[in-house]
């Protein structure tokens, strides 16, 4: 079967992707805006430019026995076949709560895209990541659509631990980054600051700032 720009519509009852809207469609030079939020489903678009190249990206990113290392709260990630996996991810930073879900990747372009959905379990999502280099051999943008849909939970703020899952996704992105350049993922938990008061604890809880930062890897960069 021939995967298209829309691989995302063969998710069941997913709202529709117009093909003029997936993860990196330009339109006159600017992006095209993501999918609107409704009907219980959320979308997030982030793009990062990142120094290495699109192949080596790509390696990376579909390399699963490394995505605990730069995607937050995942505990473990088991191949089960030539294109799915399951997901085990921790939900309470003080206990071991955790959640788990299947995955089946949809479409796979080396160098250049990956899609996927999930297949069963405590998770609904979709997701998509594309590859493009950018001009002049200056590194290569990495962009990720994603989209929610309430699960099994009680909400999604509690898959991802209070942080809202538009944010997790654009913290994950930050983290690959970090992690594709130097192996390493800057974090501030443990680093002394002042009284923030009220909205700055507001700020603490919403952006998920006790989550912990992924271990990253001392091995370094993906070149």
């Amino acid at each position: 079967m021939a995967v298209t720009s829309s691989t995302l519509t063969e998710k069941p009852h997913a709202a529709e992707l117009p093909r003029a809207e997936g993860a990196s469609v330009m339109v006159d030079g600017w992006y095209m805006p993501p999918p609107e939020d409704k009907d219980g489903r959320l979308w997030q678009r982030t793009t990062a430019l990142v120094q290495a190249e699109p192949v080596e990206l790509y390696e990376a990113w579909r390399d699963l026995r490394s995505i605990p290392l730069w995607q937050e709260q995942v505990v473990s990630v088991t191949e089960t076949g030539a294109s799915t996996s399951h997901w085990v991810m921790r939900t309470d930073t003080s206990s071991d709560k955790t959640v788990e879900w299947d995955s089946e990747i949809l479409a796979d372009e080396p160098g250049k895209r990956i899609a996927w959905r999930t297949i069963g379990g405590d998770v609904d999502q979709a997701g998509e990541v594309i590859f493009e280099p950018a001009p002049k051999g200056n590194g290569t943008f990495v962009t990720v659509l994603q989209e929610f849909k309430m699960g099994k939970l009680a909400s999604m703020w509690e898959t991802f631990v209070g942080r809202n899952p538009k944010q997790a996704v654009i913290e994950n992105l930050r983290h690959f980054k970090a992690f594709a350049e130097t192996g390493e993922i800057p974090r501030t938990q443990g680093q002394p600051h002042g009284p923030r008061g009220t909205v700055g604890d507001m700020k603490k809880g919403m952006y998920g700032e006790k989550i912990p930062t992924p271990p990253g890897s001392s091995v370094g960069g993906v070149s």
